[in-house]
């Protein structure tokens, strides 16, 4: 309900995936934090080394308006599994979350000052977690441009390593041989999910010419069929922007495209006449360099474009700055293991969108960012590795 209040997401999906994939990531590194083992070196002197895996310290978490719940446990959960404590600052957007789950970690018994939800604005209390000389690591998503800013914080404080997941512009590719009406369900999941705010939105999409009219057409029909309303409402499949200048950006977007010469197909308009509200949108004519088909929108705004060649829809999935996301629709298995070697991005999902899982590690290419969330790899960043070494006398062998 916080997150429905304070984002405008899907009552219904919050219930249903947010809050079950949190408490389930929980699980997965409550069940690694007894796992994490160093290694017996093989010395070339008469010396016995091992190594020690230690939690980094202190980590800062700074957390996105997008997610709130599914955010703050693909923070707090691996960096608690590696035995450090948090610092999270929650977007200003959505705070409630964030300072709920602190209430309930007391309750739970974790122990005072292992786990701290200080919210505020990012140019306050967010520069203060990046710049404090006694935070020991940051993690931060959101945009590129504040992920620069947390970077020079870092850089310029006490030289804290950064994990950065930031935005996206991912490329969803439909060749010939897909079934149509799977394929023009799965773009409608990848680009209007949560209402276009999530940084995996598959908002290029790349439809081979022999079923690019029939795609457009059926695309179309599924976005007009498409409820927009009051996200407590189960029949409603599509809630407000998180807020007006979020509202406000993906309207100038949406006006940026018309300028620039996509035909707008459906959609392009608000929603009533009160409430940050918009309907679906495709725009088709779309040329790789417009700013519909480079700049991130984070809103229900979908890019259709036509390739011919496995060759061609490589280079334009790749005519990106960045590379966080792709989905590929195909039943070739060969084509599915050239374009998926191919693609610039740190997640391919095959005849599936949204795949996220615990164990499977997430984070970007390019300006995407760097450093993984979920799997082993969102523990090890949290980890640093000391080599301890202690001479061996009489030994009989090395």
């Amino acid at each position: 309900m916080l997150d429905t209040v304070d984002a405008g997401k899907l009552f219904l999906v919050g219930k249903v995936w947010d809050i079950p994939g949190a408490a389930h990531l929980l699980r997965y590194y409550a069940g690694a934090a007894d796992k994490i083992p160093g290694e017996t070196l093989k010395m070339a002197q008469r010396m016995h080394g091992y190594t020690l895996m230690e939690p980094v310290g202190v980590v800062g978490h700074i957390v996105p308006w997008n997610y709130p719940t599914t955010m703050f446990f693909f923070k707090v959960s691996p960096a608690l599994a590696a035995g450090c404590t948090v610092v999270v600052k929650p977007a200003e957007q959505t705070p409630l979350a964030a300072l709920f789950y602190a209430h309930l970690a007391r309750e739970a018994g974790v122990p005072d000052g292992v786990l701290n939800v200080v919210p505020g604005f990012g140019p306050t209390a967010g520069a203060a977690v990046a710049s404090h000389m006694d935070v020991d690591k940051l993690s931060f998503t959101g945009s590129t441009e504040v992920g620069r800013l947390v970077m020079k914080a870092a850089a310029e404080s006490n030289l804290k390593p950064v994990s950065l997941e930031l935005g996206g512009k991912s490329p969803v590719v439909i060749f010939d041989d897909a079934d149509l009406d799977m394929a023009v369900k799965l773009v409608n999941f990848a680009t209007y999910t949560n209402k276009g705010e999530i940084c995996v939105a598959g908002s290029r999409v790349y439809v081979q010419e022999g079923i690019y009219d029939a795609f457009v057409k059926k695309a179309a029909e599924l976005a007009k069929k498409s409820v927009v309303g009051d996200p407590f409402n189960p029949r409603v499949n599509q809630g407000p922007q998180v807020d007006k200048d979020q509202y406000k950006k993906v309207l100038k977007y949406i006006d940026i495209g018309m300028r620039e010469g996509a035909t707008l197909v459906t959609g392009g308009k608000p929603c009533g006449d009160k409430g940050f509200y918009i309907e679906p949108t495709i725009f088709t004519d779309v040329k790789d360099d417009m700013s519909i088909a480079q700049d991130e929108i984070f809103g229900p705004v979908m890019a259709l474009m036509k390739f011919k060649t496995v060759e061609e829809v490589i280079q334009k999935a790749n005519n990106t700055r960045y590379g966080l996301a792709a989905g590929i629709v195909t039943k070739n298995i060969d084509i599915t293991n050239t374009v998926s070697r191919s693609i610039r991005a740190g997640a391919i999902w095959i005849n599936c969108y949204l795949a996220f899982d615990p164990d499977a590690p997430f984070g970007g290419y390019k300006m995407s960012g760097f450093g993984k969330d979920m799997g082993m790899d969102g523990l090890e960043k949290y980890l640093q590795t000391k080599t301890v070494v202690t001479p061996l006398y009489n030994t009989p062998w090395l």
